[in-house]
């Protein structure tokens, strides 16, 4: 074969290689919310947002914490209660993934604080783990989909860190708690609609 030729018929395989390549990575979809609450946010992509920073967080979690990373693996042992979605939908909104012992505590959009609201259920789970001095307890830390997988892993995390936080202020042992960060890998529920997502802003309380 004439060497020009060659040339030509093998330039023109790595273009259509690199084309194929590129019209079959998909980008994540980003449905953005109605508003984005304190000018950082699960949201991504915005060129005009700023995040908040994650300072002393990152994807391999603080000393003493886990969290996972994006392929939905980490280190150490991490108790996942993968049998809540196979149950139904109203035992997933009553419980999330916790234990039928507690019940799942649920996040505002893009924060990591502990609302008010949330206090009767922490007490009630404190309580039942205050009464069972056997049992360890893992804390579970979740988000909804929007957002970058760096950015939801350590909100993620921050709210398994807050959780746990308010059990031991309510007078549980600390050495009884471990939290792990699961972000935005493990949605509970998939619909593209504020009802899910929000279901999906949860702390589960897992028994190990």
């Amino acid at each position: 074969m004439n060497p020009m030729v060659k040339t030509t018929f093998i330039t023109t395989i790595l273009l259509s290689s690199l084309m194929l390549l590129n019209s079959g990575c998909s980008k994540k979809n980003i449905i953005p919310p109605e508003s984005t609450e304190l000018g950082g946010t699960e949201l991504s992509g915005g060129t005009n947002i700023n995040y908040p920073s994650a300072d002393g967080y990152s994807e391999t979690g603080l000393a003493g914490e886990e969290s996972i990373d994006s392929t939905g693996t980490g280190s150490g042992s991490l108790s996942i209660n993968s049998g809540a979605d196979q149950q139904s939908e109203e035992y997933r909104r009553t419980y999330g993934r916790s234990s039928t012992a507690f019940r799942p505590i649920y996040f505002t959009f893009d924060q990591a604080g502990i609302n008010p609201d949330m206090a009767p259920i922490l007490s009630s789970n404190a309580g039942y783990i205050k009464d069972n001095p056997a049992i360890m307890i893992v804390i579970e830390g979740n988000c909804d989909e929007r957002g970058t997988n760096e950015y939801n892993l350590a909100l993620a995390e921050r709210r398994a860190i807050n959780t746990k936080e308010y059990l031991v202020n309510l007078g549980v042992n600390p050495a009884r708690l471990r939290t792990v960060s699961y972000g935005e890998e493990r949605p509970l529920f998939t619909g593209q609609n504020e009802q899910d997502w929000s279901q999906n802003r949860r702390a589960d309380f897992i028994i190990e």
